[in-house]
């Protein structure tokens, strides 16, 4: 199993003189045993999020426990419906969906219904780093727009704005520095997403409440529509935006297993089924304890 879960299957398939499908057979029936055998008794903090299967529009949610760092659940799509297979894979594995007192996820209005539906008692959390991935689209819509005018001034800048500015090279902290002398609606928008990252410095809750409430005037006054945008996505979520000063959970964890996940998929050059690929995560990321249901 650990040999699987280190290279792609067709490669074990070729070392052991098997064909691959054979190979699949064997690593679902005991990872299905693993999954099956999990005590989800514990289960208090869930994250969720999505990974893409295949090229197109194909996705596996995958649905982490926070407290012990594994993928306790995965199954293809990214809607509602996936939080309700979740909540019945809970009870069935000796966990209780009335016991779930805290649940990460993006903002997603369909993992939305979901969880109010079938996760009543959980406090919801928007992901800080899904919450920040809007913002940064707001910036380069705004970057996008004005290239259209200024299309030298911002040659090949998009990645300069939308990266931290610890992680950018000397050349392009020399570029950034010019360029936020310049009066651009770029450096403005720029600006706002640099100060929103302080909300999530701000150790008082009352103190980041506020200090988000000014953040969203100034950006009222600021007249550039994408961000105006995502300041009213901000305010259509705001409890679960503003609960993560009280919860500190966010889905770093997942971002974490989903690079190992895309990862081994392209080291497999795909999967050729959903049920392989899910198979796979749990490998990867589920902390699976085969030893029982092998022997």
């Amino acid at each position: 199993m650990a040999m699987v879960a280190e290279m792609p299957v067709n490669a074990v398939a070729g070392l052991v003189g098997e064909y691959d499908k054979r190979i699949w057979r064997v690593v679902q029936h005991y990872v299905d045993l693993a999954v099956e055998a999990q005590d989800l008794s514990g289960v208090e903090r869930v994250g969720i999020d999505e990974t893409s299967s295949r090229r197109g529009h194909e996705y596996v949610s995958v649905f982490a426990d926070l407290d012990e760092r594994r993928a306790v659940f995965c199954v293809e799509g990214r809607d509602h419906v996936t939080v309700q297979a979740f909540s019945l894979f809970l009870e069935t594995h000796g966990g209780d969906p009335a016991r779930v007192s805290e649940f990460c996820q993006d903002m997603s209005e369909a993992f939305l219904k979901g969880t109010l539906t079938y996760l009543p008692a959980a406090e919801i959390t928007f992901d800080r780093y899904h919450v920040r991935s809007h913002l940064s689209k707001a910036v380069d819509e705004v970057r996008r727009e004005e290239a259209k005018h200024n299309k030298e001034l911002l040659k090949n800048t998009r990645y300069m704005w939308l990266k931290r500015p610890k992680n950018l090279t000397e050349r392009q902290r020399d570029l950034l520095d010019e360029l936020l002398a310049q009066p651009l609606d770029t450096v403005r928008a720029y600006t706002l997403s640099q100060q929103f990252d302080s909300f999530y410095e701000l150790d008082d809750p009352d103190t980041a409440e506020e200090y988000l409430r000014r953040w969203i005037a100034e950006v009222d006054e600021s007249g550039l529509e994408p961000v105006q945008k995502f300041a009213r996505m901000l305010e259509d979520h705001w409890l679960g935006v503003i609960r993560w000063h009280h919860s500190r959970v966010s889905n770093g964890l997942l971002e974490g297993l989903n690079s190992l996940i895309q990862a081994a998929k392209r080291r497999a050059r795909g999967y050729r089924t959903n049920r392989n690929f899910i198979a796979m995560i749990y490998l990867i990321a589920g902390k699976l304890n085969a030893g029982p249901v092998i022997a």
